[in-house]
């Protein structure tokens, strides 16, 4: 009996792996954990909302000294970070693979992080012509300069692919109001850091802001930020119109701590560094103001060569460096990395980014 449930159990896998081959992955314990919720009155009762949920993945033998809090961006979840859409192995495995524990959030309000409507306010989803046209098939609509050097994304990058249709089926709806979802992080993910202790935070995208957020609230347990383009230019939106005010304390619309303070936003007063079209790059005026609470906190910056995030993340790491932070920008073609947009950490060479920019950046930052 028992060894036709091994041969039952091996079958199953079989058959739900994909076509191409993928090694096995790293052998883990996996469990989860809720942190930050609040009781709101509802019917005759309550309800709990503004919680975060993470997966706490920990390798049968952990060798490094910190973890990894893993935080996606705008319209995805936690699963960015533990397959790729045509099934090989994402960066969470590879961590694992390393003796990292590693924990991966859903932002609130997201997937298992729970919607509440009366509390958290309208929801927006990102449309598969959006989905393509700035992260999976940015060569074929060159909405920025760099796009057509996009060659990076496994299958076409359209619907109606496989490859697409199973990244576009983990899109879920994302909250309208940015700094609801700065408020409810700062507070749910920074109860988290108190259950998990000192680690190391992984952002990618609008989840880059939540990182500034973290690192603001718990300067002593985030050690450092590794920010995966992140959200950004300070101030203003950029490449795609309207170029509307974002980002009101640079980069969060929540407060940060600045020396000397500031009590308004207006108080920063940017002044224009440079533009480019589509693209204006604030700073601070001269003497610039410290980022008090990032002074000690390591940060790596990675772009990629095709993406959107080519025509300004430069600006992001000038602001920061200008606020007092140390920054590594590390440009994914200055290394002889070639042909990745956004959603880099999942396309075809994947591993070969982890494995030659950030994990050696990682390991060096943790001696």
């Amino acid at each position: 009996m028992f060894l036709l449930l091994i041969v039952a159990v091996f079958a199953l896998v079989a058959v739900a792996a994909p076509a191409t081959s993928t090694p096995p992955g790293t052998l883990h314990y996996r469990s989860y954990v809720y942190a930050g919720q609040t009781y709101f009155p509802g019917e005759g009762s309550f309800v709990a909302a503004n919680q975060v949920y993470a997966e706490r993945l920990t390798p049968a033998r952990v060798t490094q000294p910190l973890p990894l809090l893993l935080i996606h961006g705008h319209g995805m979840t936690g699963t960015n970070f533990l397959n790729t859409p045509d099934g090989r192995l994402g960066w969470a495995d590879y961590f694992l693979s390393k003796g990292y524990e590693v924990y991966i959030i859903d932002q609130t309000s997201r997937a298992r992080s729970a919607w509440q409507p009366t509390v958290n306010g309208p929801l927006e989803t990102v449309d598969s012509l959006t989905t393509s046209s700035h992260f999976t098939a940015v060569q074929d609509f060159g909405l920025w300069p760099q796009a057509r050097l996009h060659t990076q994304w496994p299958g076409t990058g359209t619907m109606g692919d496989p490859i697409f249709d199973a990244f576009y089926a983990s899109t879920v709806p994302s909250l309208v109001n940015n700094t609801e979802q700065d408020v409810t992080i700062r507070s749910a993910g920074s109860q988290l850091l108190d259950i998990i202790g000192p680690a190391i935070v992984m952002t990618h995208s609008q989840g880059g802001e939540l990182g500034w957020v973290l690192a603001e609230s718990r300067p002593k347990l985030v050690k450092a930020i590794v920010a995966l383009e992140p959200k950004g230019p300070p101030f203003i939106l950029a490449v795609f119109p309207p170029f509307t005010p974002q980002l009101q304390f640079g980069l969060t619309d929540t407060p940060l701590t600045y020396d000397p303070p500031v009590g308004a936003p207006s108080e920063l007063a940017p002044v224009v560094l440079n533009t480019i079209p589509n693209v204006t790059c604030f700073e601070q005026p001269t003497p610039p103001r410290k980022l008090t609470n990032l002074l000690d906190i390591p940060v790596l910056v990675v772009t990629s060569e095709a993406s959107y995030h080519a025509q300004y993340d430069n600006c992001t790491v000038h602001y920061l460096r200008q606020a007092g932070v140390s920054v590594d920008h590390v440009s994914l073609p200055d290394v002889g990395i070639h042909g990745n947009a956004h959603m880099f950490f999942m396309e075809k060479n994947n591993i070969q980014i982890v494995e030659q920019v950030v994990q050696p950046w990682i390991a060096d930052i943790s001696k």
